[in-house]
């Protein structure tokens, strides 16, 4: 979905596909078949856009086979969808019973990680749109913490690899006049958790082609304050690649055993649920409250992102790795809300008392494309919804007819909120 900012720039609307993960081209293919073609037709468009996730194998493919990548860009064109951003994260198994910690590996101290991202780079600018010349790849932040921070040549390693991809791009740019660039994508657990953490190393890097994906719904899980986040981003001239628009698992209350009962319906064997609460007293936490999804679009309406909001420092955290040891008796203090890594549906966040961190959500998206410049902070947006069948059962769509219903529906909030903001959507 394209639409059109109030600056005369095009901002970038998708999903990502790794909600269906495939490991082959072939599986690819039915994606776009069984999926992505039903959603835009139900939301009644003639061109959708989907954050494609190719795992190594499918990846590998298209890369020795050109005409197996001339036939993927004309099922895309068939079939009304186009490509502008890549999900780089994931290497393989994403599909697998279970994920957990392997979604890191490898990480960016091992030459396997410069590989596939500079393959899909490659394929990106195969695959982006006659008329659009810049694409974005949405990657790990370096590496999962162990070992990597303890490693003393790990930075280096990272580092040189980051340093190596940016000049491949560059020389692909020079070749294609397409420019691909790349963004770390900070999450809870990862050596770089925060946006905060992400500004040290990509300053030192000092290549405008790498730069940050803000995952709302990582943002939220560690309670960072929006206006700080990107301030800090703006300011030390870090390039937003790219913004995953994602809702994390909120629970005010988490003292309370029907709070703690509902949070262990969300404990499951496939992902890995990081979980944070804050060190300080509730009352001196920043923190954005859940509401419903009208409440949300009407203080959207009301808290432009040119009102002037102070800066606040970040929120010291406890933390677990996952939700099940969250849950164990005495692990987390239960004096201040507790968020969990879980990307809950955007327009249907969990049934009392538990709640989603929509509104976090809402406070990014107003400040990336409606900022106080005039300018978008990033024109490429992805709706990133993975975990619906990892929803307790009762949540799970029960038919492929029910989960387009569900990313359809995800995706029209989106649109709205971006229309309340005074984008206008184009064909």
């Amino acid at each position: 979905m394209r639409f059109r900012h109030p600056d005369g720039s095009t901002v970038h609307l998708a999903y990502c596909t790794n909600v269906h993960p495939a490991e082959t081209l072939d599986g690819v293919l039915a994606q776009l078949r069984d999926h992505c073609e039903p959603v835009r037709k139900r939301l009644g468009r003639d061109r959708l856009g989907i954050g494609l996730w190719l795992a190594r194998a499918a990846a590998q493919t298209l890369a020795t086979d050109p005409s197996a990548l001339r036939g993927l860009r004309a099922e895309l064109e068939r079939r009304g969808l186009e490509v502008v951003s890549l999900n780089g994260f994931p290497y393989e198994g994403f599909g697998d019973r279970e994920v957990k910690y392997r979604v890191y590996k490898p990480d960016w101290t091992d030459p396997e990680r410069l590989a596939h991202t500079t393959t899909l780079g490659r394929l990106l600018a195969a695959l982006l749109p006659d008329d659009v010349t810049r694409g974005s790849i949405s990657t790990l932040p370096l590496a999962w913490r162990t070992p990597y921070d303890e490693h003393p040549t790990a930075a280096d390693a990272a580092r040189t690899a980051l340093t190596t991809l940016a000049g491949r791009f560059d020389a692909l740019e020079d070749l294609t006049g397409k420019s691909i660039r790349v963004g770390l994508e900070p999450e809870p657990g990862c050596t770089v958790e925060t946006t905060a953490d992400a500004i040290t190393p990509l300053v030192a890097l000092s290549q405008p082609r790498i730069g940050v994906c803000v995952d709302t719904c990582h943002l939220a899980t560690s309670f960072e304050d929006p206006a700080t986040a990107l301030h800090a981003l703006t300011a030390a001239d870090i390039t937003i690649v790219k913004a995953q628009l994602s809702a994390a698992l909120h629970a005010e209350h988490p003292e309370r055993p029907d709070v703690r009962a509902a949070l262990s319906s969300f404990a499951e064997p496939r992902f890995l649920h990081q979980t944070r609460t804050p060190r300080l007293p509730p009352a001196a936490v920043h923190a954005h409250r859940g509401g419903t999804t009208a409440e949300v679009r009407a203080d959207f309406r009301h808290h432009p992102a040119s009102t002037p909001t102070p800066s606040t420092p970040p929120t010291p955290l406890c933390g677990t790795d996952d939700l099940p040891e969250a849950l164990a008796p005495g692990s987390l203090p239960t004096t201040g809300p507790w968020r969990a890594h879980f990307h809950v549906p955007l327009h249907a966040p969990p049934a009392p008392p538990l709640t989603s961190t929509l509104s976090v959500l809402q406070d990014v998206l107003t400040r990336l494309v409606a900022s106080p410049s005039g300018r978008p902070l990033t024109h490429h947006l992805e709706v990133e919804t993975y975990t619906w069948q990892a929803l307790p059962p009762e949540l799970r769509p029960r038919t492929r007819a029910q989960l387009v219903d569900g990313i359809a529906a995800e995706l029209a909030l989106v649109r709205d909120l971006l229309t309340d903001l005074g984008l206008k959507e184009l064909p």
